[in-house]
């Protein structure tokens, strides 16, 4: 018999609630009927809609218990004052009860992508834990801790915000032994008002870290100066450790070479060169690979080993996966879908990386960015000069912020713009031809994903089927 998550008895102790009958998690702890699976405890969050509406139908797909404020049938409930802080002192107590190495990372760009690379790497070690897509706020967060099991060897957790004083109660939470910063970009500038802004709330990664920590910091980045304060202010005795293209970076990336497809990336630490190859394209890829082989080799794991572990890497669906599509009047296209989220450096990331790509003609279709702040404007013309060294030949353009970059575009360019995402369908329909390689991105709320997934199920529903997949160049967000 595997090893239970909880009992009734240490729920009640680590949130002070009451259980209505005794009862045993064998499961996981879940926020959604839709995903739950026997042996979960239910948590009734109360977000968007009130999580208790959907209890009765959580113990008919097998929940072993309920996290609750109010009475509701069905099962046996654990009845506290209020479900999400129960949720975090869960988290907590996971955390004291585990002896597991924990990693945390933040960043504007690349965070994701270096918590799937951690996460691969430390499963390949021993019992690993991580967050689950991208669960990374005031809920995601204590759900991943309460979550993780106690024999955890490693752990990896991902720490978002979008305005100040979020990621520091969450680094609390964490305790993390190594904490990295990926990067500062124009992401969030709605909430946080500047670059700076940006870069005082993502040092606040280290406001929980233990004593002795280990904090990793971008080499190549303008506010490494202004980061490395902030650490040692938040974390006195802690280690300093930089990953880049410097000189001076304890991992720098030595090599680079791609041929569209994959890539190749040497990364010397200390002295010590690995290659790791990942199914991935963009020399910014170089960058997340440097950070996590950096991180992995604090936790007692030779360099060589977690370079065995992390090649073969591929991102996450809608962080710069390549599909090629068969189309139903023949021939085939190479869907990127890049929808997940956007800001200027990861838009910039990807059309740079698009320019690698083998293939016939390029085309881009493009969300708005949103929450830049006041340079929104500016910041979406200035996409123009990436979008035409893309190389690409056709650019399709959603949402009212798109009209600036339409503006900036040399005139014979061919594009078209739509007020909404949905509303391109068609243009993209007729455009797209055997050959062409088809970049899709924008910030989540901008709709593209929508895009791809219906370029996906036009395919399908020809009786088509979907031909190979291979991951290619993503940029994440926050």
């Amino acid at each position: 018999m595997s090893q239970l998550l909880w009992t009734s008895e240490e729920i009640a102790l680590a949130t002070g609630g009451t259980a209505s009958d005794p009862f045993w998690v064998s499961g996981s702890i879940s926020i959604d009927t839709r995903t739950l699976m026997p042996g979960d405890l239910f948590v009734a969050l109360q977000d968007a809609r009130d999580g208790h509406d959907f209890a009765e139908a959580a113990f008919k797909a097998g929940a072993a218990g309920a996290l609750v404020s109010k009475p509701v049938s069905g099962g046996p409930t654990m009845m506290v004052d209020d479900v999400q802080a129960a949720l975090e002192m869960m988290g907590i107590a996971a955390r004291l009860r585990s002896g597991a190495i924990r990693t945390a990372v933040t960043g504007s760009v690349g965070k994701t992508s270096v918590k799937e690379m951690l996460a691969r790497i430390y499963r390949a070690a021993g019992p690993a834990h991580w967050n689950v897509k991208s669960f990374n706020n005031h809920w995601g967060v204590p759900l991943t801790l309460a979550r993780m099991p106690e024999n955890t060897e490693r752990a990896v957790f991902e720490i978002g915000m979008s305005t100040p004083g979020e990621i520091a109660p969450r680094s609390h939470m964490v305790r993390p032994h190594i904490g990295i910063i990926t990067c500062i970009a124009g992401a969030h500038l709605e909430g946080l008002g500047s670059l700076e802004g940006v870069a005082n709330e993502k040092a606040d990664i280290f406001a929980g870290m233990e004593a002795g920590g280990t904090f990793i910091l971008p080499a190549d980045d303008a506010f490494l100066d202004f980061l490395s304060a902030r650490a040692r202010e938040l974390c006195p005795t802690g280690n300093r450790e930089t990953f880049g293209f410097a000189e001076d970076a304890t991992a720098r990336v030595t090599g680079y070479e791609s041929n569209g497809v994959t890539s190749r990336i040497t990364v010397e630490v200390i002295g010590q060169s690995v290659s790791v190859e990942i199914e991935a394209v963009g020399k910014h890829w170089a960058l997340n690979v440097a950070a996590a082989l950096l991180a992995a080799s604090q936790t007692g794991r030779s360099l060589a080993d977690c370079a065995e572990a992390l090649s073969g890497y591929s991102p996450p669906p809608g962080r710069g996966t390549a599909e090629r599509l068969p189309l139903p009047q023949g021939g085939h296209f190479t869907l990127v879908d890049d929808a997940y989220n956007a800001n200027p450096a990861s838009m910039r990331a990807a059309l740079a990386a698009l320019a690698q790509r083998p293939g016939g003609r390029r085309l881009v279709a493009l969300g708005e960015m949103l929450e830049i702040g006041a340079e929104s404007n500016s910041e979406h013309a200035g996409l123009a000069a990436d979008v035409v060294a893309s190389g690409a030949e056709g650019v399709f353009l959603a949402g009212d912020k798109m009209t600036h970059l339409a503006e900036a575009l040399p005139p014979g360019l061919q594009q078209a713009w739509a007020p909404k995402a949905d509303e391109l369908w068609n243009a993209l329909l007729n455009a797209v031809r055997d050959g062409d390689v088809l970049l899709i991105k924008g910030s989540n709320a901008s709709g593209m994903g929508r895009i791809a997934d219906r370029l996906r199920q036009r395919s399908a529903a020809a009786g088509l089927g979907k031909m190979d997949s291979s991951a290619e160049d993503a940029a994440e967000v926050r």
